[in-house]
C-alpha cells in the first residue's frame, strides 16, 4: 500500500466489527508515568487512558480539542489525543504555551504536558494509542478500513468517552483528516447541538487543539521508548525517526525482517516501505484457489472421517509454545 492511500476518505462502514481496544485506569500524573504505562502493553491492541474529569468541567460548558501524532511513520502506534477545559479558562491554555506540537522542542512539549497534568482541577485529557497491528490489519482486511476511518473512529470514541464521563462539552475543535467539510458533517451527526469546527492546521490555530496535540505527541514518544519486543532480545532499538524516508529506519527494517514471520509488531507492515522489504527478503506465499462447490451427486472425502467430539464448555486448550513465542494468535476477522 502506498502512503498516499492514507489520505483516502471512506464512507463510514456501520456494519464492520469494532476495532480491538483496551481500557485502562487513571494512572498518569506526569510524563514519568507514561513509560511504565506503555511498558507492559499488549502491543496487538489499542491502549486508552482518560484523566480524571475536573469538577469545573462538569459544572461549566467546555471546549474540547482533538489531534493526533504519528500518522505517517512506518513504526509504532498512532496516538489520538483530546483535551478539554472550561470556556472560562481559555487564557490558561495560552499561558501554558500550548502551540502546535511540531513547532515545539521535545523538552518544551514535556514541560507543557506536565503543566497540563498539574492543572488537573481545570484541564482534562485522554489518549488512545492505536496499535501498529490494528492499523495494518485494518488496511489489509477484505473490506478495507482506511487510516482516515481508523482516525475518525478513534476521535469519536474519545469524545464520546469524555461526554459519558460527565464533561459538559459545548464546543469541539478538530484537526482534520480528509476533507474538513465531510468530517465536520459526520461529527455533527454524532454530536448534535454541539458547536463543531473541523479545520486544517487546527493545532496551530486553537490552543485547545494544541493541548491535545501535545498530549498525543508526548504519549507517542514515550510509547516508542517503552516498547518491549516480545519477539526476542536480539532486535535492535536504533530505528531512527520511524518515518519511511529515514535511512536509519529503512536499514533497521531490512535487518529485522524474518523470512517466515515478517516484522516485529512495532512495524505497520501495510506501508509500502515494509511491503517492498518483505517482497525482497521474505518467503513468497502462494494461496490455493478456492474450491468450487461440489455437485449434488459428488462425494466429499470428509464423509470418510468421524466428526470431532464437541468440546466441553469452559475447557481451555493451551497454545503450543511455537505460537506463543512468536506472538501468533487465531485470526477471526478477515
Amino acid at each position: 500500500m502506498d502512503e498516499k492511500d492514507e489520505n483516502e476518505t471512506e464512507e463510514n462502514n456501520q456494519g464492520r466489527e469494532e476495532i480491538p481496544r483496551e481500557e485502562t485506569v487513571n494512572v498518569i500524573a506526569c510524563k514519568e508515568d507514561l513509560n511504565p504505562f506503555f511498558e507492559q502493553s499488549n502491543h496487538s491492541i489499542n491502549k486508552v487512558h482518560f484523566s480524571e474529569v475536573p469538577q469545573i468541567c462538569r459544572d461549566e460548558p467546555c471546549q474540547l480539542g482533538v489531534d493526533e501524532a504519528g500518522r505517517g511513520p512506518v513504526l509504532g502506534p498512532m496516538v489520538y489525543g483530546i483535551s478539554y477545559a472550561p470556556l472560562s479558562r481559555k487564557q490558561l491554555l495560552v499561558d501554558l504555551g500550548c502551540a502546535d506540537s511540531k513547532s515545539l522542542t521535545e523538552k518544551k512539549r514535556d514541560e507543557i504536558f506536565d503543566d497540563i497534568c498539574k492543572h488537573k482541577d481545570s484541564i482534562g485529557w485522554a489518549i488512545e494509542a492505536i496499535s501498529p497491528n490494528v492499523i495494518a490489519n485494518s488496511m489489509y482486511r477484505r473490506t478495507k478500513v482506511s487510516l482516515n476511518e481508523v482516525s475518525m473512529v478513534s476521535a469519536i470514541k474519545l469524545i464520546q468517552g469524555a461526554i459519558e464521563a460527565g464533561v459538559n462539552v459545548a464546543e469541539i475543535y478538530v484537526d482534520t483528516v480528509g476533507k474538513p467539510e465531510s468530517y465536520q458533517a459526520r461529527l455533527k451527526g454524532v454530536f448534535p447541538g454541539v458547536k463543531i469546527v473541523v479545520a486544517k492546521k487546527a493545532d496551530a490555530t486553537y490552543p485547545i487543539v494544541s493541548a491535545a496535540s501535545i498530549c498525543a505527541k508526548v504519549s507517542r514518544d514515550h510509547a516508542l521508548r517503552a516498547w518491549r519486543f516480545r519477539e526476542g532480545d536480539s532486535i535492535g532499538t536504533e530505528y531512527g525517526s520511524g518515518y519511511p524516508t529515514d535511512p536509519v529506519t529503512k536499514n533497521w527494517l531490512s535487518e529485522n525482517v524474518d523470512a517466515v514471520f515478517g516484522f516485529p509488531q512495532l512495524v505497520r507492515f501495510s506501508w509500502s516501505t515494509a511491503e517492498q522489504i518483505l517482497e525482497s527478503k521474505a518467503l513468497a506465499v502462494e494461496w490455493e484457489e478456492t474450491e468450487e462447490t461440489e455437485m449434488p451427486n459428488e462425494q466429499t472425502i470428509l464423509k470418510f472421517f468421524a466428526k470431532s467430539p464437541t468440546k466441553l464448555p469452559n475447557v481451555h486448550t493451551k497454545k503450543h509454545p511455537f505460537f506463543t513465542e512468536r506472538c501468533l494468535s487465531n485470526a477471526n476477522i478477515l
